[in-house]
């Protein structure tokens, strides 16, 4: 039986000859053999939480159990963890010192330590910048919604994150996804950025004492497959850096929605959080990350303009993992709601979309009525977004009664349908 290995340094593949008769400790012994992570150092576990900064309620496997009574088959993923360093990992990615000219024709002599300071080293980021990050119920399952029944995850969807930072927890509050306009395929999302649409979606946010925190995307079940599981293809990571590093906040985070199916047939909606690794986005600011994909290109590499070093050995080639912080993460019910219809969908968003809102919550208070992203978006483009704009969302915000004027004007404009 082959088991599959995730640890902090990606996934790797173990040999047991005799399942049947094989216990963990065992296990831990092939690993040692097979791997070269000493068994006395070893916390093995079938829960992925384990990998996580904070992993003490994480239930190890028992020594003396057998494999035989896990809920283990052939091509299983089991998760190892150890201590940082062990397999000779080194740490940050050094800044090269200064060139100074000397000797003749203008050259210096290199010391062997200037070499190893010039050298970019690609090592595990053990905790990330992000403790936790929390979504929206609405918000999170009116995207997961969209991806799984409209477009059957049969190709991407991508979104920009907004709500605030927690900086006492070092965490981000997710209260609504924005969906730009956009190409999905099957491997790429392609985002059309408007700066005058995007401007939009900052004033409203700014009004309502949020900004934007984090990027979402799902994963297609169609996306190229490569030889092994991975959490991230080459381009996503390129993508995913690419936005943290735009995002401009240590907290930043990307989530993942993929559709995971069960040993019994089932299919699951699953939500993943990650930070890029600090090394990765210095990698995408530097440029030495290769941004042209070919359709022979491994999915779980990301190549590299020039040698790196990961563990002892020079590459151009590193495994995506490498680059991936997981971040926890949970659920809340925020202060909006996501009833009204998303922009940019299949579906486009009219005056008569507005009268159905209005006609549908028309029990409710005005204020809760309006209390939704997309909607004060859609109005963001029939009003002033510098006079009108703003005292909407400070009643949103404040869950204070709309003055009547403004009242008035929303439903004319819905009557005009």
């Amino acid at each position: 039986m082959i088991l599959r290995i995730r640890s902090r340094d990606g996934l790797e593949r173990v040999t047991v000859p005799d399942p049947s008769a094989t216990t963990v400790a065992t296990l831990r012994s092939l690993i040692e053999s097979q791997l070269g992570v000493p068994a006395a150092t070893q916390t093995l576990s079938l829960d992925p939480n384990l990998l996580l900064p904070s992993k003490a309620q994480t239930p190890a496997l028992d020594p003396s159990a057998r494999l035989s009574s896990l809920p283990l088959a052939h091509g299983s993923i089991l998760y190892l963890s150890y201590p940082a360093g062990l397999r000779g990992d080194a740490a940050v990615v050094p800044t090269p010192p200064p060139f100074t000219p000397a000797g003749s024709f203008g050259r210096r002599k290199m010391t062997i330590d200037d070499l190893m300071a010039r050298q970019v080293r690609v090592a595990r980021q053990e905790s990330p910048h992000c403790a936790a990050a929390s979504f929206d119920r609405d918000a999170a399952n009116a995207f997961q919604l969209y991806v799984a029944d409209t477009l059957a995850f049969a190709v991407k969807r991508a979104g920009f994150l907004y709500g605030h930072v927690d900086e006492a927890a070092h965490s981000v509050v997710v209260d609504f996804v924005y969906e730009p306009p956009q190409q999905g395929s099957e491997d790429a999302a392609t985002l059309f950025r408007d700066p005058d649409k995007e401007a939009l979606v900052e004033a409203i946010a700014a009004g309502l004492g949020m900004r934007r925190v984090g990027f979402i995307f799902s994963q297609a079940v169609g996306r190229k497959a490569g030889t092994a599981e991975y959490t991230m293809s080459g381009r996503e990571v390129l993508q995913a850096a690419e936005m943290q590093a735009e995002g401009g906040i240590p907290e930043w985070v990307t989530a993942i929605v993929k559709l995971k199916v069960g040993e019994d047939g089932a299919a699951d909606v699953h939500f993943e959080a990650f930070q890029m690794s600090d090394t990765c986005v210095r990698l995408f600011k530097e440029g030495w990350l290769v941004t042209e994909f070919g359709e022979d290109d491994d999915p779980r590499v990301s190549k590299m303009k020039k040698d790196v070093v990961v563990g002892v050995k020079d590459t151009r080639e590193v495994d995506n993992d490498f680059f991936l912080v997981p971040v926890k993460i949970s659920d809340h019910q925020g202060p909006l709601s996501s009833s009204f219809p998303i922009e940019n969908r299949i579906t486009a968003v009219t005056l008569r979309t507005l009268k159905n809102h209005l006609d549908r919550t028309k029990h409710l208070p005005l204020v809760k009525r309006i209390s939704d992203f997309h909607l004060l978006l859609f109005l963001a483009r029939l009003l002033d977004v510098n006079a009108d704009i703003p005292a909407l969302t400070e009643c949103v915000q404040k869950q204070s009664s709309v003055p009547q004027g403004y009242q008035l004007l929303i439903e004319s404009l819905a009557a005009t349908s």
